[in-house]
């Protein structure tokens, strides 16, 4: 066995293996932040002292050292043809088994502290677990590449030595209008006007306290959260390959994600109010395997895209759809007493492969399902609804951002919907082919020039 974790030509494929050797250093660092926080919070309005806090921070250093490397001796992990085998524990062995004919999506992460060390930590998720499986924390990124792609090959029934497929990229989002995007947001213009108005009334009342009961805290919310989001999908990157589009993104922690053929379960297209000037839109996907932390990070397809962007990657994730043909119908003018800003943006309707549903008239949304990933159609009517004679049909999908739902129909109308998606959705899983990882792309695809 190499030392970043990689198995020579000599040895078998399926023998165990271990992580790579500095696994203990960044395993280590948590046990010493940890000590770090608890002693500030001790020393925090208590008369501790300061020799006794630093004593037990530094005996947290060899303690972490030690936690470690028990750590990475302790766990190790093994490939066959059938399954990832990954053995962990120091007081308590586990033994997980993952089966690869369940694998949903494997990616690359590479937290900051392990980007510089050269390391990287491979996650899988399979299908119907609720969170990352035998998570591999950490291997050299080169050998986490090419695990990847061993694990690929497996899943898709290939030799495990088949090397990884090639990509031609899409889309690829300037920094410049991700960050514009961000700055086009209704929540931070409402705060800086408000922001203006405040300053004038202190300016002219002389009470500037209000400016930090008001103003500072709204500004503390919003604006980490839009830094936020150009931190995680900076340099966001669509590339198309016969195993789905591949996703590689981030600045502090990169990740390089892949979705799947087949695996999306329903996608949402979404354009700002202020977006509208520019025509961008934002594409979040549901993909199957993907459950609780991992939706945060995995759910955005673009994060801000011009609408030729947008619609060909929809073409990739949903092939031989065509959204502008597919017929949608509005809601009764009744319906504007239940919702009276966006009634008359509420439409929902379907053709024999999809499901859509539009709503909004400041911020717009089109939820797009096939009828081969519907899980279940519900109907609900809440009082007033009932006293209107509307309903509201859900379509449920696999967890996700996107929910599909068909807003304050007229009653019948609703009923005949679900009716309708109940027939369709059956008929399609009937005639469904099982899906692959691996399968030529419909099409050669360059890459697309960012404006």
């Amino acid at each position: 066995m190499t030392e970043n974790g990689a198995v020579s030509d000599t040895q078998r494929a399926d023998q165990f293996r271990r992580l790579h050797p500095l696994t203990p250093v960044l395993r280590g660092w948590k046990v010493f932040a940890a000590a770090v926080a608890l002693g500030a919070q001790q020393a925090y309005g208590r008369d501790t002292p300061i020799g006794w806090l630093l004593l037990a921070v530094a005996a947290s250093i060899p303690i972490g050292v030690v936690y470690g490397f028990v750590s990475w001796r302790t766990t190790r992990y093994r490939i066959d043809s059938e399954d990832l085998r990954l053995d962990t524990g120091v007081l308590f062995r586990r033994s997980r088994q993952v089966r690869l004919d369940r694998l949903q999506a494997v990616d690359v992460v590479r937290p900051l502290v392990a980007r510089a060390l050269g390391l990287a930590e491979l996650r899988l998720e399979v299908a119907g677990g609720s969170s990352a499986e035998a998570p591999l924390a950490y291997l050299s990124e080169p050998a986490a590449q090419r695990l990847r792609a061993e694990l690929l090959a497996r899943a898709a029934g290939l030799h495990h030595e088949t090397p990884e497929a090639p990509e031609s990229v899409l889309v690829k989002v300037p920094l410049r209008r991700l960050v514009e995007g961000q700055v086009r947001s209704v929540g931070l213009i409402a705060a800086i006007v408000v922001l203006v108005a405040l300053i004038a009334v202190a300016a002219t009342t002389g009470q500037w306290s209000v400016l930090g009961v008001f103003v500072l805290p709204a500004l503390f919310g919003i604006v980490p959260a839009l830094v936020r989001t150009v931190i995680v999908h900076f340099d966001f990157t669509v590339a198309e390959s016969p195993d789905g589009l591949r996703l590689r993104h981030g600045l502090l922690e990169t990740r390089a994600q892949t979705v799947p053929p087949g695996r999306v379960q329903a996608v949402r297209l979404v354009q700002p109010l202020l977006w509208r000037s520019r025509d961008w839109y934002r594409l979040d996907v549901n993909v199957a395997g993907y459950a609780g932390d991992g939706q945060s990070q995995t759910s955005v397809l673009l994060p801000v895209a011009t609408r030729d962007e947008a619609f060909a990657v929809l073409r990739r994730v949903l092939p031989d759809v065509d959204l502008g043909a597919v017929a949608t119908y509005g809601v009764p003018g009744r319906a504007r007493w239940v919702d009276p800003v966006s009634w008359t943006g509420n439409a929902a309707g379907a053709d024999d492969k999809v499901f859509v549903a539009r709503r909004g008239r400041l911020r717009r949304e089109t939820d797009v399902v096939p009828h081969e990933r519907v899980q279940s159609v519900r109907l609900t009517q809440g009082p007033i609804q009932r006293r209107l004679s509307l309903a509201t049909v859900h379509v449920d999908t696999s967890p996700g951002p996107v929910h599909p739902t068909a807003h304050h129909r007229d009653a019948a109308d609703a009923r005949a919907l679900l009716d309708a998606e109940v027939t369709l959705a059956r008929r399609s899983r009937a005639g469904a082919r099982p899906d692959r990882w691996m399968r030529p792309p419909e099409r050669p695809a360059g890459p697309t020039v960012a404006r």
